[in-house]
C-alpha cells in the first residue's frame, strides 16, 4: 500500500480536537463554559455507541455533557418538550438530537424545533438556507469534516471540479454548497444522473456519500484525483465482518494522489466537527449575550 496517498482522518481529527480543547479552555478563563446536550430516543445500538463516543470526544475536549436518554415509546410532545427547555437555558450551548428517530416522531419536526444558534448538527432550515447563500453558520459535521480534509491535502480549492456523488440532506447537499463557497466549480451526480462515471472522471475531487459498497473503482476516477469516501458499509467478506467505503478502496488507489481510508478517514472527523460547532454556538451566544447587555445599558443609561 502506498501510505503516501492516505489521508490521515484520525490525525485531522486530533489536530482539531487540539484546538478546540485550547478554545475551551480560553472561554473558561473568559466565563463560559462550553456545554453540549444529547438527545437519544430509543435503544438502536449503533446509535448508542455514536453517542457514547461523543460524549467522550466533549469530555475530553473540557466540554460539559448532557445526556438525555428517553424510551423508544417517549411521544413526540414530550421530546419537543425537552427541546424547547433546552431552548431556553442559557447554561446549553448546543443540542444534538441523534438519528434515526423512532418512526412515530416526525424527525423533521424535532430538527425544526432546535434552536437555530443551538443547531450543532447544523440540520435547522436556517441555518441549510444560510449555508446555501454562503454566510457563516452552523454547518454539518461530516462535510465540514471533508472540508478540512480536503484543504489539509489539496491547499487552495478555488477553481477546482468537484464531484459530489450522493444528494442526500446530511451530506450531499451541504458538501456541494461548501464546495461553492471554496470556488470551486461543483458537480452532484446521484441515481438519476446520466453516465454518472464519465462525469465522475472529470473531477480533481470526488466525495463518495451514496451507501453502496466499493460502488466506485478506477474506472470513475481521472489520474491523480483526490478522494474523500464518506461511505461506511458492512460487508461480509470471506466469513468476516467488515467495513468497507464507497470506493473500491484498493482500485482506485493507484489512480489517485490522495484518498481516505475506511475506516480512519472521514469518521473521526465528524466527531471533532460536532466539538468544533459547540464551540463555536458558545462563543457566538457569548457574544450575542454580551451584545445584548451593551444595547440595554445603552436605552437605561
Amino acid at each position: 500500500m502506498n501510505t503516501s496517498k492516505l489521508i490521515d482522518g484520525k490525525a485531522a481529527a486530533a489536530r482539531v480536537l487540539a484546538q478546540v480543547k485550547a478554545d475551551v479552555q480560553a472561554l473558561k478563563q473568559a466565563g463560559v463554559e462550553p456545554a453540549l446536550a444529547v438527545i437519544l430516543v430509543g435503544q438502536d445500538p449503533a446509535s448508542q455507541v455514536y453517542v457514547r463516543n461523543k460524549i467522550l470526544r466533549a469530555e475530553e475536549a473540557g466540554i460539559r455533557s448532557l445526556e438525555y436518554r428517553l424510551s423508544a415509546d417517549t411521544s413526540q410532545a414530550l421530546l419537543l418538550n425537552l427541546i424547547g427547555e433546552l431552548n431556553e437555558d442559557a447554561s446549553v450551548n448546543g443540542i444534538l438530537l441523534q438519528l434515526p428517530l423512532p418512526a412515530h416522531i416526525e424527525e423533521t419536526r424535532a430538527l425544526q424545533a432546535i434552536a437555530p444558534g443551538k443547531d450543532v448538527d447544523g440540520f435547522h432550515s436556517e441555518n441549510v438556507g444560510g449555508l446555501s447563500q454562503g454566510r457563516d453558520v452552523l454547518t454539518p459535521c461530516t462535510p465540514s469534516g471533508c472540508m478540512q480534509l480536503l484543504q489539509d491535502a489539496c491547499g487552495d480549492l478555488s477553481g477546482k471540479h468537484a464531484v459530489v456523488i450522493g444528494r442526500s440532506n446530511i451530506v450531499g447537499k451541504p458538501m456541494a454548497a461548501l464546495l461553492l463557497k471554496a470556488h470551486c466549480s461543483v458537480t452532484v451526480v446521484h441515481s438519476r444522473s446520466v453516465d454518472a462515471k464519465a462525469l465522475c472522471r472529470q473531477a480533481d475531487i470526488v466525495v463518495a456519500a451514496v451507501g453502496r459498497p466499493r460502488l466506485i473503482d478506477a474506472g470513475w476516477l481521472k489520474p491523480g484525483a483526490v478522494v474523500i469516501d464518506v461511505g461506511i458499509n458492512r460487508i461480509d467478506d470471506d466469513g468476516r465482518s467488515r467495513l468497507v467505503g464507497d470506493v473500491d478502496f484498493d482500485s482506485a488507489l493507484p489512480q489517485v494522489s490522495a484518498i481516505t481510508p475506511v475506516p480512519g478517514g472521514v469518521g473521526p472527523m465528524t466527531i471533532a466537527f460536532l466539538m468544533k460547532n459547540t464551540v463555536t454556538a458558545a462563543v457566538q451566544q457569548a457574544h450575542a449575550q454580551r451584545s445584548h447587555l451593551e444595547a440595554l445599558c445603552h436605552s437605561i443609561y
